[in-house]
């Protein structure tokens, strides 16, 4: 292991809090040190040597952390685990991804020592391509706080880490709300019911698991949406436990449920989300395909071209969503008044 992968292993540890060898504050100093060292050995940012290229290790080591750490935060997420289909592809990698078809073959009644039926071909398999988006922000006077010792490596990484995740979660909720039948092969149930009603939302949980093949249901909504599935069983004491502690419960008759964080919508302060549908995923497909081209960068910006003489760092990483899945898989949607 090299310098630069033993000190993005240390930023790692401590910006997941599992710091064995270090304290977090040593941690953090030797972090500190390391793009000081990066810096020329100074510990302020100057422009001069950012214009000339001298002290482009600070940058590498902040890109070789994002690079790790925007993927982690990702793949932590309940709903991304569930509805997600992750690819993290390094440049000219396979963005494809190969959806089959959910047609069946016929079976014909034949005569003994007779093979002359109809031959039927293997189902076809669609592919999608993910198109790609190069995603930026532009950030300014943070580098030049951390040298100086006034603002923690950790925070730093943390906010840039949760800002493009948030932007990347935004993308995939905007996909997901908007999903319509166009979903690939696979079987899309939709039910428009006035109030809420166990016996609606099994008989749609039953349609969905049979079309994938009789895999499980998993039931997706908001704190509020997924609230009224527990009123059948307001009387056990797990039902009452997980709706004090959670605010929903975390199973119903044996599915799974998730909790989609509400959101407001951009620029307001209605809520994105509708607390009056439910969305029912089954089969080995994620309903959602996203690739994250793992190679984010950092440049620099000259303070002079700024009326304030503030250094600007624009940060840039690559991603796309697209949703698509299998014939073998199942969705539905359960909307309620």
């Amino acid at each position: 292991m090299n310098e630069l992968e033993k000190l993005v292993k240390l930023a790692l540890d401590a910006h997941n809090g599992t710091i064995q060898k270090y304290s977090m504050d040593e941690a953090q100093d030797t972090l500190r040190q390391a793009l000081i060292e990066a810096n020329g050995g100074s510990t302020k940012l100057d422009y001069r040597a950012l214009r000339d290229g001298k002290c482009n290790g600070v940058f590498a080591l902040v890109e070789a952390i994002l690079r790790s750490t925007v993927p982690q935060g990702l793949e932590n997420n309940d709903l991304f685990k569930a509805i997600v289909e992750f690819r993290n592809i390094a440049e000219g990698d396979d963005q494809i991804f190969h959806v089959e078809s959910s047609d069946l073959f016929f079976v014909d009644k034949i005569a003994k020592g007779t093979q002359g039926i109809r031959r039927q071909r293997i189902a076809d398999v669609k592919d999608v391509t993910v198109p790609m988006n190069v995603h930026g922000v532009r950030i300014y006077e943070e580098l030049a706080r951390i040298l100086a010792g006034r603002v923690d490596f950790n925070d730093l990484i943390d906010k840039v880490d949760r800002s493009i995740q948030n932007e990347i979660m935004s993308e995939i909720y905007d996909i997901w709300t908007t999903a319509t039948t166009e979903l690939g092969g696979s079987v899309y149930y939709t039910a428009s019911a006035g109030s809420y009603s166990d016996s609606d939302l099994l008989t749609m949980i039953e349609h969905v698991e049979a079309a994938a093949g009789g895999k499980p249901v998993t039931i997706i909504g908001t704190k509020a949406a997924l609230r009224p599935l527990a009123t059948s069983g307001l009387t056990f004491d797990p039902v009452k436990n997980a709706l004090y502690n959670d605010g929903f419960i975390g199973r119903f008759y044996g599915s799974p449920t998730i909790c989609i964080p509400q959101r407001h919508v951009v620029g307001g302060t209605a809520l994105a989300f509708s607390d009056k549908m439910l969305t029912l995923v089954a089969g080995d497909s994620k309903p959602i395909k996203f690739v994250y081209k793992g190679d984010p960068i950092i440049i620099p910006n000259d303070p002079a071209n700024n009326m304030d003489l503030t250094q600007e760092y624009f940060v840039a990483e690559e991603w796309g969503a697209a949703i698509a899945m299998a014939g073998n898989s199942g969705i539905g949607r359960y909307e309620f008044s």
